[in-house]
């Protein structure tokens, strides 16, 4: 049985394709900022446990604090992609995740047990004592293998070669084991998660914890420490990767496309720049040049999904029904939502420089 055979047919759209993938490379990159930043503050609030000194029990606990809050947004963040992802793909999405359905299902079971361990880990911090390195090492584990689930079925979801196995493994327990990208396709999204998220810590110390400045210090100096250290690595994994694509998607990046190459290229000079600027300590240029960096890595992404699926789909072939009244009503819903969650910011930014 052919791969193309086994592809449901895609729905209609209700507006051009263009709008969907512009909103899910909008949208995407935000859901990285968050995952980051609670990935990153979460590695460093680990470390911390292992220094001695107050300022670095501290720096714990102020990042105590900020988990529940980032592990909220990284949730919200993540739905207005994923719902992209589904408007678009959503035929093979659905597909792959029908042949992972079991590891699929325990999502969400595990993402509320990791939520409801960092409220214990902020709430019961002093009260845990030593013990609240290994509640936040659960965290850590529990939503390190969300990851690894999404990199399943995302990278099943652009297999299809792969979906005959149901047929003799109809129990919804399939992994992507076999495909040689899955583990550098998985340790160059948490690499590069883990560095930026010492970013975040970074700037959150810089800014936020500037009222105990040893604390402000220790958080500043670990956080660029964490993503210089790990941006370097990020390199190496991100080689492996490369490399492990197939050979006529490595070559658009190697001259075969002038827009993967020029994308590989340009993500190469940003990191290279953000090397720079982050031995050197400076956090805020840094930030900078993190900023494009997240993005032309998701462009990055994007061209190797679209390799991947070109001998089986093409989401400008999908027929159009034009009625803009969803999109119109999204639209609103996202500008009212921008603005209550830039408000609650606010709020809450300025309570912290108020403590």
């Amino acid at each position: 049985m052919s791969p193309a055979s086994l592809i449901p047919v895609a729905d209609t759209l209700t507006a051009p394709n263009g709008w969907f993938q512009f909103f899910l490379m909008l949208t995407f990159p935000l859901h990285l900022f968050a995952m980051n930043a609670m990935l990153g503050a979460g590695l460093v609030a680990f470390i911390s446990h292992l220094y001695p000194g107050r300022a670095y029990h501290e720096l714990s606990h102020q990042l105590a604090k900020a988990l529940p809050f980032l592990v909220a947004f990284t949730i919200n963040l993540g739905v207005a992609p994923l719902l992209f992802v589904n408007v678009i793909y959503g035929h093979l999405l659905y597909s792959s995740t029908v042949l992972m359905g079991l590891y699929w299902l325990a999502v969400i079971p595990i993402l509320i047990v990791a939520y409801y361990l960092t409220y214990i880990y902020d709430f019961s911090f002093r009260k845990l004592g030593n013990l609240a390195m290994f509640v936040l090492l659960a965290v850590l584990a529990l939503l390190l293998t969300v990851g690894f689930i999404f990199s399943n079925n995302m990278s099943m979801m652009i297999a299809p070669a792969s979906w005959s196995r149901w047929f003799t493994t109809p129990g919804g327990t399939l992994l992507n084991l076999a495909d040689p990208t899955l583990m550098p396709r998985y340790l160059h999204m948490i690499t590069g998660s883990l560095a930026v998220g010492g970013l975040f810590t970074a700037l959150y110390s810089a800014t936020l914890l500037k009222s105990t400045p040893e604390v402000s210090k220790a958080g500043r100096k670990l956080g660029m420490q964490l993503f210089t250290w790990l941006t370097l690595l990020q390199l190496g994994v991100g080689t492996w990767f490369l490399l492990s694509l197939p050979k006529a998607t490595m070559l658009r990046f190697m001259g075969g496309g002038p827009i993967a190459t020029a994308l590989l290229v340009i993500g190469v000079l940003l990191a290279v720049a953000t090397l720079l600027t982050g031995f050197k300590q400076l956090v805020l240029p840094t930030v900078w040049l993190t900023l494009p960096l997240v993005y032309v890595m998701s462009f990055m992404r994007d061209v190797v999904r679209g390799n991947f699926l070109a001998p089986y789909f093409n989401p400008t072939t999908v027929p159009v029904q034009i009625q803009w009244s969803p999109l119109i009503f999204f639209l609103v819903t996202l500008a009212l939502g921008i603005g209550l969650v830039a408000w609650m910011l606010i709020r809450l930014i300025n309570t912290k420089k108020a403590c």
